[in-house]
């Protein structure tokens, strides 16, 4: 009987600490795909304000 709690335990502790590793990788992941989307969109929204300047694009009516 002691064995088999022992034996859970092990299990339940191999378990935890690999949805543990999963779960921090994932966020790692999430983080920087932040970050990088986040640069990007900044890039993307200074170029457009520069290059919006010297060519105006207005709605004819």
């Amino acid at each position: 009987m002691f064995w088999k709690i022992v034996g859970a335990l092990v299990v339940a502790w191999v378990a935890f600490m690999v949805l543990g590793a999963v779960i921090g990788f994932v966020f790692k992941a999430v983080i920087w795909i932040a970050i990088i989307g986040g640069a990007v969109f900044l890039g993307t929204a200074a170029y457009g304000a520069i290059k919006g300047k010297s060519d105006p694009k207005r709605l004819r009516q």
